[in-house]
């Protein structure tokens, strides 16, 4: 008798398409019917803890990522429709669904490092006990701040060296895509005329949905190299290349002109990671394929830029040229972040052991200003609130990864997902819980499926 084969997880390009025109329709129902949006948050949380309850140890892994990468993308949508149980849902659900493929899978010892690096986030709330003022609730303000590194450490700690097929990664990223096509579907028929509320080039809440436009631009960007990565690796029809390039166009359209640069920006970062990696591996008659498929991605970018032009009466080519409406160039490019980073790291001098504790900037910035300004870079945000802590922090989670990939070179989005979590913690700190889970992603031991080979079967004579 044959050894029973165990049975591997199959995504087609038909479920693919069936499942962006849903997603389409979601978008619709949600800008109609705004109650509709609680309806779909509480239907797809329960699909994915049930499915990671019901379904066998082998597939556990892999619907504890699809959930978790399903629900960072989703985060911004949720906030801005009212959707979600609370404003840091998505963080706390994926760190829940890790806590689960956790309790089902186990987890590596090899990624010990990330248990140091949450025991080392401890200190902060500490100091945090003793210098928060009244002005800002302790519970919430260290929730604020620490949701998102915690998010990440467990993350981490659940993904290192987990065994995944390079199939089941492309899906884990093709779900990143579908509940932002619902979001950008919703934001074309909340904002349908772009050029009725651009009146300046500052960012942009009316062509963001009404929500935060750095959020919003940071997740569509991701939309923006899902679709890039299906439309290179699982497009082999004409009719998927054109279906992937038109929804490419539509996000790339809506990330642009939200006038938030930070997630359009990362996206060509990380999407030129990605092509990087994926041209140097292939040989040489996929190469020229490649070209070819660069070339009408090109087109098509270069077709998106000038139409949102266009609808933006040359608004989103002064906010990229840093200028404004008439013309003048700005004297600070990044919008007040610099000084915000020098702020932090004038913390980290003046204590440089323990730092001034989590939210301790913000709350130090309450007293000298009078105003609550939250930090948009997590690297001076580390450095400040956590001190020499803040410094082994840093270096456990960039020389980490990089270990790990000296040993494991199968994932081709490794530096796509670095570069996504670095460029993304460089304007928006930790916000959204996106940075936090795709770099996990890059800890993922990805391996390549071979066909089975087939087995002669011998014949009584």
């Amino acid at each position: 008798m044959q050894a029973k084969r165990r049975k591997r997880y199959r995504f087609t390009n038909d479920t693919y398409v069936a499942l962006v025109v849903l997603h389409i329709l979601m978008g619709v129902f949600i800008n109609l019917i705004p109650q509709f949006s609680t309806v779909y948050f509480s239907l797809v949380c329960a699909f994915f803890v049930l499915k990671i309850i019901v379904t066998g140890k082998h597939e556990k892994l892999i619907w504890v990522l699809f959930g978790a990468s399903y629900f960072v993308a989703a985060e911004s949508l949720f906030r801005m429709t009212g959707g979600g149980l609370f404003y840091e849902f998505s963080k706390y659900f994926v760190i829940l669904l890790m806590l689960m493929g956790m309790f089902f899978d186990g987890l590596s010892g090899k990624g010990y490092p990330y248990f140091i690096y949450l025991i080392l986030l401890v200190p902060s709330i500490l100091v945090a006990s003793t210098t928060l003022g009244y002005d800002l609730n302790f519970r919430t303000s260290i929730a604020f701040v620490l949701s998102g590194p915690v998010c990440l450490g467990v993350s981490a700690l659940y993904c290192y060296g987990k065994k995944v097929s390079m199939q089941v990664l492309l899906q884990i990223v093709a779900c990143m895509s579908y509940p932002i096509i619902t979001m950008a579907t919703h934001l074309f028929l909340y904002n349908p005329s772009v050029k009725e509320v651009l009146t300046s080039t500052g960012s942009n809440y009316a062509t963001s949905g009404g929500f935060g436009p750095n959020q919003v631009s940071t997740l569509l960007g991701l939309g923006m190299f899902a679709l890039t990565v299906r439309f290179f690796m699982k497009s082999p029809s004409l009719f998927l290349k054109l279906f992937n390039l038109v929804l490419l166009a539509a996000v790339s359209f809506r990330a642009l002109v939200t006038l938030s640069r930070g997630g359009v920006l990362a996206a060509v970062l990380v999407i030129g990671a990605f092509l990087v990696i994926y041209f140097g591996r292939s040989k040489y008659q996929q190469k020229q394929q490649i070209i070819v498929s660069v070339l009408l991605l090109l087109f098509v970018s270069l077709l998106t830029w000038v139409i949102s032009l266009n609808q933006s009466s040359g608004l989103v080519g002064n906010r990229y040229s840093n200028e404004d409406a008439l013309g003048r160039e700005k004297k600070d490019v990044s919008t007040g972040r610099v000084d915000l980073f020098v702020d932090e790291f004038a913390g980290f001098k003046e204590h440089p052991f323990l730092g001034v504790g989590a939210n301790g900037m913000k709350q130090e910035r309450l007293e000298d200003t009078g105003k609550i300004t939250a930090s948009h870079n997590e690297i001076s945000r580390l450095l400040s609130e956590h001190g020499i802590f803040g410094v082994l922090i840093l270096i456990i989670l960039i020389f980490k990864p990089l270990d790990f990939r000296s040993r494991n070179r199968n994932n081709i989005f490794f530096y796509s997902f670095l570069a996504f979590w670095f460029a993304t913690i460089n304007h928006s700190a930790m916000r959204i819980a996106a940075p936090a889970f795709i770099y996990a992603l890059a800890l993922l031991n990805v391996t390549h499926e071979k066909p089975p080979l087939p087995r002669k079967q011998f014949k009584p004579r």
